[in-house]
């Protein structure tokens, strides 16, 4: 499922939302290392994904470093310390991306559901929100794979926050998905309690098909999604201030 809009108007400018996209797509356009225009990240510097994005091995084990040794093979150690230090990995992580469709899909759920998020907390709330997320997404993450000499890169724990915060606060909102089946697709119109409750559904479920050995090797870090929409969960109701009026006004009709 991949959703187009939702059916809740803001009362004001997502000044954060919008931020928080603009530094992400610069980050990936101006900062990240890459020989051309990339899709999946086979084009970006491998050593410096290494160096921005979040290795747990590197948290459970102080002052050892993981460098990448070829193009499937890491090594950790005491060698030479990253650039970036260790405690800083699970913020530039946040900002760090794999390719471009890691980066849109992203921005695109950031954008749909954060700027109804950040309406009902205001900008300084939901940055607070949104970083403590994302932390949130790195603990869980964490836990299932201390041992993971991977990095672990994107924006999606802190918006899993954003996607479950989104569904305390409009149970009731309707969201434009285009749903694909095998070769096929088809545009409906979908609640937002079951979009989002089969997409935390989905998150549990192949979370719960990985061990600490298959997060190791890579791939969706399912359980940061899940620790990030958790806590998403939890924090919503402490930092909320208000619903936007405009929540009960659907922009298109219901059916």
């Amino acid at each position: 499922m991949f959703p187009l809009k939702d059916n809740i108007p803001t009362d004001r400018f997502p000044i954060v939302t919008a931020l928080l996209i603009a530094v992400n797509c610069f980050v990936y356009f101006f900062l990240q290392p890459k020989s051309g225009i990339d899709i999946s990240g086979g084009s970006l510097n491998q050593r410096d994904l290494m160096h921005y994005g979040f290795i747990p091995y590197e948290i459970t084990h102080p002052g050892q470093h993981c460098e990448l040794v070829d193009a499937t093979r890491v090594a950790c150690g005491r060698g030479v310390p990253d650039p970036i230090a260790t405690w800083l990995t699970p913020f530039t992580a946040m900002f760090t991306h794999a390719g471009l469709l890691h980066l849109g899909g992203n921005m695109l759920f950031l954008w749909i559901f954060g700027n109804n998020v950040e309406d009902s907390m205001g900008p300084v709330r939901f940055l607070v929100f949104y970083l403590l997320c994302g932390l949130a997404a790195t603990a869980l993450q964490l836990a299932f794979g201390p041992d993971s000499a991977t990095p672990n890169l994107g924006a999606s724990g802190a918006i899993a926050g954003v996607l479950g915060g989104y569904l305390l606060t409009y149970p009731r909102a309707r969201v434009v998905t285009v749903v694909f089946i095998i070769f096929f697709f088809t545009i409906i119109e979908l609640p937002a309690i079951l979009f989002l409750g089969i997409w935390f559904v989905q998150q549990l479920f192949f979370g719960a098909l990985t061990t600490a050995n298959t997060v190791a090797g890579g791939g969706v870090a399912y359980w940061a999604h899940v620790g990030g929409f958790v806590a998403g969960l939890l924090l919503v109701k402490v930092l909320a201030t208000r619903r936007s009026s405009a929540a009960d006004r659907p922009r298109f009709p219901a059916y």
